[in-house]
């Protein structure tokens, strides 16, 4: 993944929360620069490189005008069963290939002492994350602002597992995705514990393709639970791996961004960039 990316998220974050807090007065290249400490050319600059877009785009991304759109232009496809991987079309990227495995009750009882856990950090264009994977899939993915808490945050779900900080094969071809390199996307499998309801709602949020949104009440019926929309908030919000299962493409009805477990900010910043790279500034 670009370095640069990496380097500059912190305060591309920032900006980004200003843009959040104050995109229906549209403020402008100056405000927004001055409120990161950059001059107006150096933040369009560091902005593009990692969005692919101008912050005046970007914006227009945040909008709750244009999430409307998405949901109200896209809905009847939100849930394309197409079996392709990699790119389609404007680089829009099909996560159906991502599988699910549950543990069984013998994997994750006593705190998954039966689990042998293999974790590393790494970078994303969205701050540094914690990955985890056992045999048989990743079992853990989470944005962290200090490694320390991301790795007792890990051990929390499975206490009794035996852990080895080692970078995998499974760790690996995951981590393409943040690179753009999605030819082994098929390959990515996901090792969880869930309920069956949530293990329900968390495959219907795989099939969300990048740069398209939808809400509570649309995975709802999606999984034949049409009165299940709180429910489906507290699946939702038991994510155990971030990006892979996209929950931030879940949203309000009315187009707001609603919460997220990375932080609001964070969302903001993944629908946002997600958004620029389905349509790319010309």
């Amino acid at each position: 993944m670009n370095e640069s990316q990496v380097i500059n998220y912190n305060r591309i974050a920032e900006a980004i929360a200003y843009i959040q807090a104050n995109f229906k007065s549209q403020p402008s290249l100056d405000e927004i620069a001055e409120k990161v400490h950059l001059s107006p050319f150096h933040f369009q600059r560091m902005f593009s490189e990692w969005a692919g877009v101008s912050p005046k785009k970007f914006m227009q991304y945040l909008s709750v005008e244009y999430a409307k759109q998405l949901l109200q232009g896209r809905e009847a496809t939100l849930f394309d069963a197409a079996q392709e991987t990699g790119l389609s079309g404007t680089g829009r990227l099909h996560d159906l290939f991502v599988k699910i495995e549950g543990m069984t009750p013998g994997e994750f009882k006593n705190g998954g002492e039966n689990l042998h856990i293999n974790y590393s950090f790494a970078e994303s264009p969205f701050g540094e994350i914690i990955v985890a994977s056992t045999r048989k899939g990743i079992c853990h993915l989470a944005f962290f602002s200090d490694q320390t808490e991301g790795e007792a945050m890990m051990k929390n779900r499975f206490p009794n597992a035996v852990y080895n900080q080692l970078v995998d094969e499974i760790q690996q071809e995951a981590l393409f995705i943040f690179q753009h390199d999605w030819s082994k996307l098929n390959r990515i499998k996901l090792h969880l514990h869930g309920t069956p309801f949530q293990l329900k709602v968390w495959d219907a949020l795989l099939k969300i393709p990048q740069g398209n949104l939808t809400t509570y009440g649309a995975i709802a019926g999606e999984i034949n639970k049409p009165k299940a929309s709180r429910a489906i908030g507290t699946a939702i919000g038991s994510n155990p791996v971030a990006f892979l299962i996209p929950c931030h493409r879940v949203i309000q009805s009315s187009g707001k961004i609603g919460g997220y477990m990375w932080g609001n900010t964070r969302k903001s910043a993944i629908i946002g960039w997600e958004a620029a790279q389905l349509n790319p500034e010309r």
